[in-house]
């Protein structure tokens, strides 16, 4: 079995939390390929005594059998940018905070890994959004798992984002900006500016005004099929852009298009997991405090 690993910014209790996980790899033979943010934060001794191989971005992550997600929901992010097109499965092992993607729990770890060497678990398949731009953009990296936005920089003037859809107007958004989320990345930053949680399995887009002039300005759900494009104006004359936690500058001249990725991101779900129990335990539903 050949494993990858990513992770970054540890603590040291983290480490040492690694470093047990390392160990569980190498009773279960496992050839392990690990980040160089994640080998970084290790000690010299450690690297040797496990037999840990770097891995690039994108660099024969094929051959691996699984990818391990160390940290919260941001690492996971960006483990997906480390498997790209490479499609193999991803466990978020979260030693965050929030952990919508990162589901697996510290404390369950052992367990986890247990289930997963011994193929009881399954994949959940999700959409990915690709920025298609009239410049260089994000390099070879032009796609996200959770969302691409259009922000105000340097001005605390509103900007007017033209929104298209498949070439026709939806809307002029008065706006700090516009967000287009997969049903991902619903749960991100779209939900903190009004929009609606989407199941992942829906084949859809999601575009949020980032505070809205106009009251009457609501969150739209299109087809996933669907190109969508932008023309941008204001005072200012750069704007932000970004991909999940991916920022790049851009002015009113640069022709951006977002569509659906043709690969996509494969999250690994264990025994007891699922999207609703998720939601339950992160959201607070049903929990009554008044008591």
């Amino acid at each position: 079995m050949k494993v990858g690993l990513h992770g970054k910014d540890f603590q040291n209790k983290s480490t040492q939390f690694i470093e047990r996980i390392l160990e569980q790899l190498q009773a279960y033979k496992a050839e392990v390929w690990a980040t160089a943010k994640l080998t970084g934060q290790l000690s010299a001794e450690a690297r040797t005594r496990f037999k840990l191989r770097t891995i690039e971005m994108g660099d024969g992550l094929q051959r691996l059998d699984f990818f391990l997600s160390l940290g919260g929901d941001g690492t996971l992010l960006e483990s997906v940018t480390y498997v790209g097109k490479a499609e193999v499965p991803i466990l978020g092992i979260n030693t965050g905070r929030l952990g919508f993607l990162a589901t697996s729990s510290r404390e369950e770890t052992g367990k986890n890994l247990d289930a997963l060497f011994k193929g009881n678990y399954t994949v959940d398949s999700r959409t990915m959004l690709r920025l298609v731009s009239s410049a260089k953009l994000f390099g070879k990296l032009n796609f996200g798992l959770n969302d691409f936005t259009i922000m105000k920089k340097d001005t605390s003037s509103m900007i007017t984002v033209h929104v298209y859809v498949d070439g026709e107007l939806l809307n002029s958004y008065w706006s700090d900006g516009v967000i287009v989320s997969t049903p991902t990345g619903s749960t991100g930053y779209s939900l903190s500016c009004g929009g609606p949680l989407v199941y992942p399995r829906s084949e859809s887009f999601i575009i949020t005004p980032v505070s809205p002039h106009n009251l009457g300005t609501r969150p739209i759900i299109i087809s996933d099929n669907s190109e969508i494009t932008f023309q941008i104006e204001g005072r200012a004359k750069k704007y932000l852009i970004s991909l999940d936690s991916r920022f790049e500058t851009v002015d009113e001249s640069v022709k951006l298009k977002i569509a659906r990725e043709r690969f996509k991101a494969h999250l690994v779900q264990l025994p007891g997991q699922h999207y609703f129990k998720t939601l339950r335990q992160k959201l607070n539903w049903g929990a009554d405090y008044r008591n």
